[in-house]
């Protein structure tokens, strides 16, 4: 989950074949959201031009969490995060000779493993802005970062000096700040653990789901996308009883972290929305099915993509899930929390999705996935043990 360039896909897809005003309010065209359950969640922020939705997605989710129990909103340090995320995954990566993903991108499972080795701070603490900037800009820090480790590994002196790390340490230190040790808020002193400690939170009780079938059901295995450095295992459920958590979850107030591809035509920036739209033979006169055979496949994209309101979907099953995945058509593109669940004004089901791109889009920082899209092209969500039905969790041992 980490392409820069993907909010300027998103941006240019949407504008295919996108001709139609939508809003809230009741209209003759376009899509009308109801929201029928909706967890409490804190404000949408913004990571700008980085590649870390991971790390804002993920605390969103733990920042939901803490609502959840009872604690006060609170803006946690999405920078941290990647700060000791980049110093581990260097590591990994001059371990590995160079033979891993190196970047700016990352996995849930890379914010909960950072909380419990290392501590959380609060925003304020730490906003990762050392560089004279007031927003995320990370190319400059990714493009240095890589070319380090790239030359570390091809050292010509064929052995590693003592000061390899300690360089690495000191561009992030540039860049993102220096890690705090011990801070003060609101007028009591921590370290960054003893305040993850306070957060009355299990940071263990966290855990990650997927459904393919290339691995046996029920099992535990290491998810083979490029952005899992850290080789993070999920869960593997079957696809109907994975396609219960996100229900379950939100009816018993709890959020979904959502790993999913957004890379597809059915996904929407500008119209706030990401369905998997399915032209319906059946009900086409033969005329229409030859008029529809006889297009290009631009101009049947044309008509599928216009977004100008509810229309028939494809029906997703295990076997599309898998072949998509397998042929890279599913790639593992970006974080995101799953808060709510929607209807349209046809009674179609959506999820109401947080984004970490600011609010200046159509629905605030927010836009809604149909359930068709959300099984299609979820690569894998993290949730509260909890927030999964007590039948699947027993089947995983949970």
């Amino acid at each position: 989950m980490n392409r820069l360039k993907l909010i300027a896909v998103a941006i240019a897809v949407s504008f295919m074949g996108t001709a139609f005003a939508q809003d809230e309010e009741p209209q003759n065209e376009g899509y009308n959201f109801t929201v029928v359950k909706e967890v409490k969640t804190t404000d949408v922020r913004n990571q700008s031009r980085s590649s870390t939705c991971w790390s804002f997605s993920g605390l969103a989710m733990i920042e939901t969490e803490l609502l959840r129990i009872g604690k006060p909103a609170i803006n946690l340090s999405e920078m941290y995060i990647v700060r000791h995320t980049h110093s581990e995954k260097a590591e990994k990566y001059v371990r590995l000779h160079g033979n891993i993903n190196f970047g700016g991108g990352g996995a849930f499972y890379d914010v909960i493993e950072t909380i419990k080795k290392y501590g959380i701070v609060p925003e304020e603490v730490y906003p990762g802005l050392n560089y004279g900037e007031d927003i995320h800009v990370h190319s400059e820090l990714d493009a240095i970062a890589t070319a380090y480790v790239e030359a570390v590994v091809k050292n010509p002196n064929r052995k590693l000096s003592a000061a390899w790390k300690v360089g690495y340490e000191a561009v992030l230190d540039a860049y993102l700040g220096k890690r705090p040790e011990k801070f003060t808020w609101e007028g009591k002193e921590y370290t960054p653990k003893s305040f993850a400690q306070s957060l009355g939170l299990n940071f263990d009780d966290y855990v990650y789901v997927t459904s393919f079938t290339h691995h046996p059901f029920y099992s535990n295995f290491i998810i083979e996308i490029p952005d899992n450095w850290a080789w993070g295992s999920v869960y593997n459920l079957p696809l109907d009883e994975f396609a219960q958590i996100f229900d379950y979850a939100i009816d018993n107030g709890y959020s979904v972290a959502w790993a999913s591809d957004i890379s597809e035509k059915g996904f929407s920036y500008q119209n706030g929305v990401a369905v998997v739209p399915e032209v319906n033979l059946a009900e086409m006169t033969d005329s229409e099915k030859l008029k529809w055979t006889e297009l290009s496949p631009r101009e049947k994209d044309a008509m599928l993509y216009k977004f100008n309101g509810p229309g028939l979907e494809k029906k997703i099953t295990q076997e599309m899930r898998q072949e998509a995945f397998d042929n890279y058509q599913t790639t593992d593109d970006h974080g995101m929390l799953i808060v709510g669940i929607a209807k349209d004004q046809k009674g179609n089901k959506y999820y109401k999705v947080k984004n970490s791109w600011g609010t200046s889009d159509k629905y605030n920082g927010y836009f809604y996935a149909s359930e068709a899209f959300v099984l299609y092209k979820t690569m894998s969500i993290m949730v509260h043990k909890n927030a999964i039905p007590k039948e699947i969790a027993k089947k995983l041992k949970l």
